[in-house]
């Protein structure tokens, strides 16, 4: 059995991130994944800016590695389709030139994504990455350090602080995290990996497709490398519920027969499986930490309500959680009312736009709302990048409390 002080469930893009800030700071850490890397993660593979300035805090040169590496693809910007059809395109710069300028997001699957960064792990010595690593149990200790253990009830960890990043089917955190899955907070959604999709934006901008007699639900395209892309669709489990929707009568029969997608698919071929997944929404504040446990990323029910983007709100939990995992170790405060600093941290950078993004979640019950917000922003900059700032690194805290920028919203400057 291995004790340790910190060991993180989950070597995604959390639980890694959270492993590579302590490792800078100077402190071991044990990590822990069921898979062996590389291995295929359920996602929409879509990487935001603010991805790449979280890979920027961990190292300066980080995003200029992910650039060159080949199995991703620059993105410029994004292809909103409103439900009366129109197209609202947003470039993520509004002025860029793709042959010398750095990209703003990128686009990888998550099988090479999630690897990157697990080669950065593996170059430094203070973190014990330990992969094929199933823990089925886990009991907390009267002195409260987590004894984990396997699926055959043998002992496998002791640890005196949890990071518990095992993503969205996390037992962890509905049993002891008290994240129950909650239908009006938690999104059903299907992956599919097409090849010879026609018609992709030469600037590999993603899709975001709000289709009438789909909503509240999206559908996406996202172009990847090799001429592939990622293509699913995403319903809040309450509607699925209710409208007795199924998905995958849906995408089949919007690929085939909506106006904007069916010439597209005509000659496409699918790669592969759909594939399901669930995405518990950052859509209502949650407790994040507990007696010797912190939870992140999916886990902790971080995902953005309306874009479905988790990734770098899972990176920003994961250096939120190395940060107070180091100032617990210093003081030797594992408490719950010491250790909510690390919620009131995840929110303070997050709060702010997990609320924006539940406000156009909501939207969606309304398309003649979305409709008029679409026709706006053709001619209103502000709610154009105000759409555009969700998927970049722009902190939008200070914009969101100035009365001046919902004035801009409603005039049109």
């Amino acid at each position: 059995m291995l004790e340790t002080d910190i060991c993180i469930l989950g070597a995604g893009p959390g639980g890694a991130t959270a492993a590579l800030h302590l490792a800078n700071a100077g402190q071991p850490c044990l990590l822990l994944d069921r898979a062996t890397f590389p291995r295929d993660k359920v996602c929409g593979d879509a990487l935001s800016g603010k991805v790449l300035s979280e890979l920027r805090r961990v190292d300066a040169d980080l995003p200029a590695r992910l650039e060159m590496a080949p199995l991703q693809l620059p993105s410029w910007g994004i292809d909103f389709y409103a439900p009366n059809g129109r197209k609202l395109t947003v470039p993520f710069k509004p002025r860029y030139n793709p042959a010398t300028d750095h990209a703003a997001g990128h686009i990888s699957k998550r099988l090479d994504f999630d690897n990157f960064l697990i080669q950065e792990v593996r170059r430094r010595p203070e973190i014990d990455l330990r992969e094929g690593i199933d823990i089925s149990q886990q009991e907390q200790q009267p002195d409260g350090r987590w004894l984990l253990k396997n699926a055959d009830g043998q002992p496998v960890v002791l640890a005196r602080l949890l990071l518990v990043a095992n993503g969205a089917q996390s037992v962890f955190a509905r049993q002891i995290g008290g994240h129950a899955l909650e239908p009006a907070h938690h999104c059903a959604g299907l992956r599919a990996y097409y090849r010879g999709v026609r018609n992709m934006h030469p600037d590999n901008f993603i899709e975001l497709h709000f289709i009438k007699d789909f909503l509240p639900g999206y559908l996406w395209v996202f172009p990847l490398p090799n001429g592939e892309a990622n293509v699913g669709v995403g319903m809040l489990t309450e509607a699925v519920s209710k409208k007795k929707v199924n998905l995958r009568e849906q995408l089949t029969a919007m690929l085939a027969t909506h106006p904007a997608l069916k010439d597209r698919f005509a000659g496409a071929e699918r790669l592969g499986p759909v594939r399901g997944f669930g995405l518990p929404l950052g859509s209502k504040r949650r407790s994040l930490s507990g007696r010797n446990f912190l939870l992140l990323g999916d886990a902790a029910s971080l995902i953005d309500p309306f874009s479905g983007e988790g990734i770098s709100h899972a990176m920003v939990s994961g250096r939120h959680a190395a940060d107070w995992a180091c100032r617990a170790l210093a003081v030797q405060d594992f408490t719950p009312p010491f250790l909510v600093g690390y919620d009131k941290a995840v929110y303070n950078r997050l709060g702010q736009e997990l609320r924006l993004s539940r406000v156009m979640q909501r939207l969606l019950n309304y398309p003649w709302l979305f409709n008029f917000i679409a026709n706006r922003a053709a001619s209103n900059p502000t709610i154009a990048e105000t759409l555009s700032m969700m998927f970049l690194d722009l902190d939008m805290r200070e914009r969101l409390r100035k009365p001046s920028f919902y004035l801009k919203l409603l005039v049109g400057k």
